[in-house]
């Protein structure tokens, strides 16, 4: 069985995540190995957060994210808060507790150790 890539053109600029909570968060897988491989998945999508409702979030899985556009306000259960700006990439690991916010809006990539849609 031969195995080819999978492409997503301009992605970052045409697929729009579906809301997942509040008002204002958006997140949606692009892709996921699932199919190829059920047992250790990895999906990877866009998350998008406006400014209004802070979005706390308990991960089940590990997951990386770079940001793409904007700015988040990123915080966790330790006290850490950092202000995420384009460029900086992140490690979120399971059991981690973690709060989202904006002061208008950010735009980020992720990757999770899940099968697709299961964040």
């Amino acid at each position: 069985m031969t195995i080819g890539l999978v492409y997503h053109p301009k992605a970052q600029s045409t697929f729009k995540p579906p809301l997942i909570a509040n008002e204002n968060a958006f997140l949606g897988d692009i892709d996921s190995s699932d199919q190829n491989n059920p047992e250790k998945p990895i999906s990877a999508g866009f998350y998008r957060l406006e400014k209004g409702t802070p979005l706390v979030y308990e991960y089940t899985y590990d997951e990386m994210k770079i940001i793409l556009e904007g700015e988040f306000e990123i915080s966790d259960e330790t006290g850490q808060k950092v202000t995420a700006t384009p460029g900086d990439v992140f490690h979120f690991p399971k059991g981690a507790k973690i709060t989202f916010t904006t002061p208008s809006y950010g735009l980020a990539f992720y990757t999770g150790q899940r099968a697709k849609g299961a964040a």
